[in-house]
């Protein structure tokens, strides 16, 4: 066997070509994992389950939302501060309670859930009868 000089070895390899298709192929292999990772049904059943999360949240919250926005209507036109309203609407009546406090006391408030009845009652409660009674 007969060895070859290394500086003949360089001279007779072929050089390679600076070119840009390893970039473009490297852009094409982001394209297609991005491809297949969108169109994945894994992808598709979060953002279905995320939505449904989302929107179970937002029913859930919808009664506080609304009394919210009562409770702070009724505390500006009366020159109150709110305080906070519960999150639902315990027994039915389709008013949630409130609270607001005015000339530092708390007023309680019942505020309504619905879109149609943005509004709030001042309510006294059991307090309500007594003072009926003492004042005929």
């Amino acid at each position: 066997m007969s060895e070859i000089p290394a500086e003949q070895t360089k001279t007779n390899l072929p050089t390679p070509e600076i070119t840009t298709e390893s970039s473009i192929s490297g852009v094409e292999n982001v394209k297609n994992s991005l491809g297949n990772f969108l169109s994945s049904w894994k992808l598709k059943a979060g953002l279905a389950v995320a939505a449904l999360f989302a929107f179970l949240l937002f029913a859930f919250y919808w009664q506080h939302i609304i009394a919210v926005v009562g409770m702070k209507s009724w505390s500006a036109r009366s020159g109150a501060k709110p305080i906070e309203c519960m999150v639902r609407d315990t027994n039915d009546d389709q008013y949630v309670s409130c609270s607001s406090l005015l000339d530092q006391q708390i007023v309680p408030l019942e505020c309504s859930a619905s879109l149609f009845n943005i509004g709030c009652r001042v309510n006294y409660g059991t307090a309500a009868p007594n003072l009926r009674r003492m004042n005929p």
